[in-house]
């Protein structure tokens, strides 16, 4: 059996990006850990019958995505830690959603972005020390998409394995990316899905939305539509030429538990179909069930050159 702990920003970044491979990973018997650097509290939400949580004064939206976080995890498989929880005084996080750069968030003094790294960083070396991983996964330089929670998740986790010592060291390190030829691939697709895939119905219909059943009763708010991106949009920064793409983990059978977890995660994805999900932002994206990673040493972080298959290997 080995161990693997994925380091993440906020609640529902670990099933987006690596459901497919921490299903695949518990279905081999391998032992998966996900470190959540921050609950979410910046999150936009999507059902009307939560969306007194978003913004919300006192925060609630940061324990409700935590409940969300378990309860997608336990569909995983794996094992849930958030970055500087401390149980004994009821904190669920260290860290506070720094928002997007230029919010108030962002000044806030509790924002894991403006976070002191090394203190970040001995808090994630701290997890690693316990758990004792064998591969470590967080995002590339960019964070997959600017967030600047996402960067600073690269950032401490970088920190955090120049830390350690060598006893305490994974023995593998990799970065979260797409190749560009898959991206073409699923634009390409969604463009020619049918509607069938893109119906947001049946998810809505098992989604609070503030409205009584009784026939006097405000009218249902209509199910979202989502937009399929346009062929010339831009990519994320995560999305890479092909050959800098290392490691690719493809297992068909995780599908179904990654969709299951995203439904989990109902305050932030809509999953319109096995196929088909999206975002508050409601841009379609292709469920699939591959995704690409870059290996790095975990002690310099340079790419290693090494390719495979297998992130264990």
């Amino acid at each position: 059996m080995a161990r693997l702990l994925l380091v993440h920003a906020h609640p529902d970044d670990e099933t987006l990006t690596c459901g497919v491979t921490m299903a695949h990973h518990v279905a081999r018997g391998d032992e998966v850990h996900v470190l959540t650097c921050t609950l979410g509290e910046e999150g936009e939400v999507i059902p009307p019958g939560l969306a007194h949580l978003e913004g919300d004064p006192d925060d609630r939206l940061g324990p409700h995505r935590h409940g969300e976080l378990l309860l997608a995890l336990e569909r995983l498989g794996a094992v849930s830690h958030v970055l500087g929880a401390d149980p004994a005084s009821g904190r669920l996080s260290r860290y506070r959603d720094s928002g997007m750069v230029g919010s108030p968030a962002a000044a806030r003094p509790e924002a894991f972005a403006g976070a002191d790294l090394d203190e970040a960083a001995g808090l994630v070396a701290d997890v690693v020390r316990d758990v004792r991983p064998d591969v470590v996964v967080t995002y590339e330089e960019h964070g997959g998409y600017g967030h600047p929670d996402h960067v600073q998740a690269h950032r401490v986790t970088r920190r955090a394995m120049e830390l350690l010592g060598d006893a305490d060291l994974p023995r593998h390190a990799y970065e979260i990316v797409t190749p560009l030829g898959w991206a073409r691939e699923d634009r390409a697709w969604l463009q020619s899905a049918g509607p069938d895939l893109l119906d947001t119905a049946a998810w809505w219909a098992d989604q609070d939305l503030g409205v009584s059943d009784g026939p006097d009763g405000p009218p249902a708010p209509a199910a979202p539509v989502l937009v399929v991106p346009a062929p010339d949009d831009a990519f994320a920064p995560s999305v890479v030429d092909d050959d800098l793409v290392t490691h690719v983990v493809h297992d068909a059978g995780a599908r179904a538990a990654q969709n299951a977890a995203l439904r989990a995660h109902a305050t932030q994805v809509v999953v319109a179909s096995e196929d088909v999900h999206a975002l508050s932002n409601l841009i379609a994206v292709r469920t699939t069930a591959r995704e690409g990673f870059r290996q790095v040493d975990p002690r310099t972080w340079r790419p290693t050159g090494r390719r495979g298959t297998d992130l264990l290997a």
